[in-house]
């Protein structure tokens, strides 16, 4: 089933209709004054090139059984979120509000100013650097960051990165997977 929404609304209190709310309890309050002005695109899957088993939630609400695959035991202590998870069929999965800090883009750097956890807003895409994402993942994605355009004053079509641009050499993704060109051309707020 696809659950790719033609709307996205965003409360005062910064959760998302239509999406479905896994809360994560990595997350903190915004240090005072700061305003959200940078999207950073993520990927994700657990185990890694899996996906649609229910892991990545239970990573990001520090429920990840260390014993239930090889790969877990060295992540399972992490203390990590996103602000929302965009899966294979398009459906979103939201972890943290909008107005708070998510735990998700660690040591990091954006035109100049560092600690972007401060100041951004993340979303995970279940996936891989190199497996094609899914034009549901596009369409999702673009609606989304539409309506935190709107939402978000501060937040533009240019203070749009990948992880990869944020933390250099630490971090690959969103990979060369994904078409930054074919996301941008579906965001009508450009």
């Amino acid at each position: 089933m696809l659950h790719t929404p033609q709307t996205i609304s965003i409360d005062e209190s910064g959760w998302m209709t239509p999406a479905r709310h896994c809360c994560s309890p990595n997350y903190g309050p915004r240090p005072e004054g700061a305003e959200v002005s940078l999207l950073v695109v993520h990927n994700i899957s657990l185990p890694p090139g899996e996906f649609g088993n229910g892991w990545v939630e239970k990573f990001f609400t520090n429920r990840l059984d260390p014993d239930a695959h090889p790969y877990f035991s060295s992540i399972a202590s992490m203390q990590v979120s996103s602000h929302v998870l965009i899966t294979r069929t398009g459906e979103l999965v939201q972890f943290v509000s909008f107005n708070d800090r998510a735990w998700h883009a660690g040591r990091s750097c954006f035109a100049g100013v560092t600690e972007c956890n401060d100041y951004s807003v993340g979303v995970e895409l279940e996936g891989t650097d190199t497996l094609a994402y899914t034009e549901e993942q596009y369409w999702v994605l673009a609606r989304l960051t539409d309506t935190l355009l709107a939402y978000f004053p501060a937040l533009s079509p240019e203070r749009i990165a990948g992880h990869c641009d944020i933390a250099p050499g630490r971090k690959t993704d969103p990979g060369e997977a994904f078409d930054w060109s074919k996301y941008y051309s579906q965001i009508t707020s450009n």
